[in-house]
């Protein structure tokens, strides 16, 4: 099988969306969440004041996508350091031992099914194709497409974040008075709806159940922090 047509089949996978599709994925939900939630909270807790409602909204979504955008760049690079600390030091095994590092390969194969005889050939080509290369992928399970990428991520997470925190947010601005919270809650579930079928597509796994995930952990969210600022409405505070 030709070079391209391989390249073409590992397209059909998912896992070379994995360094930015999870920081997407849970930047949408929260933005949709956590904004959703600090605005009903708002809006249990002070009613009538629409417009510190929208003020509280407006802030809460420019104050969640810089922080997950630095989160997500923050953690993703620390992945990225401890993988280049992990290549550095296998290459100094390579020289100090290349011998024992040819028998770890070999039991690594072996693990996995081969005979000895057929996994110290594997092995051998291996060492003479590009020796680092294999144990970085078969000993430390580190692959390009699935690589962690700091800037992508914190980039995904701050857009999606965004877009997710707008929709509830446009629900603040209900035509009826005093109904902005009942309003918030139709736009947030409709968003969260959203974003579990295309989360779920773009991962490649069944609708319902990631779905009606993404739906029940967000009513959670939404539900009690509603409950609290009720609470801090009713006792004045």
């Amino acid at each position: 099988m030709a070079l391209g047509d391989v390249y073409a089949r590992n397209l059909h996978h998912r896992t070379h969306r994995a360094g930015w599709l999870r920081a997407a994925v849970l930047g949408a939900n929260d933005g949709l969440v956590s904004t959703a939630s600090l605005m009903i909270g708002v809006a249990a807790a002070k009613t009538g004041e629409h417009a510190f409602l929208i003020t509280a909204g407006a802030a809460g979504i420019a104050a969640g996508a810089m922080s997950m955008a630095v989160g997500e760049y923050v953690s993703v690079r620390s992945q990225n350091d401890i993988e280049e600390s992990d290549r550095l030091l296998e290459i100094e095994h390579l020289a100090v031992d290349p011998e024992g590092e040819f028998e770890e390969l070999v039991e690594i194969y072996i693990h996995r099914g081969l005979s000895r005889e057929l996994a110290m050939q594997v092995a051998d080509a291996m060492h003479k194709r590009d020796p680092l290369e294999a144990h970085l992928r078969d000993e430390l399970g580190q692959h390009p497409h699935t690589k962690a990428r700091p800037v992508q991520a914190a980039v995904a997470s701050a857009i999606s974040f965004t877009f997710g925190g707008l929709i509830p947010f446009v629900g603040a601005f209900a035509p009826t008075p005093g109904k902005a919270a009942w309003s918030i809650v139709g736009f947030t579930v409709a968003g969260l709806v959203a974003t579990g079928i295309i989360s779920a597509k773009t991962a490649g796994s069944k609708i319902l159940i990631p779905t009606l995930r993404v739906i029940g952990g967000g009513v959670l969210g939404m539900a009690i922090t509603a409950g609290i600022g009720q609470i801090l409405h009713v006792s004045g505070i």
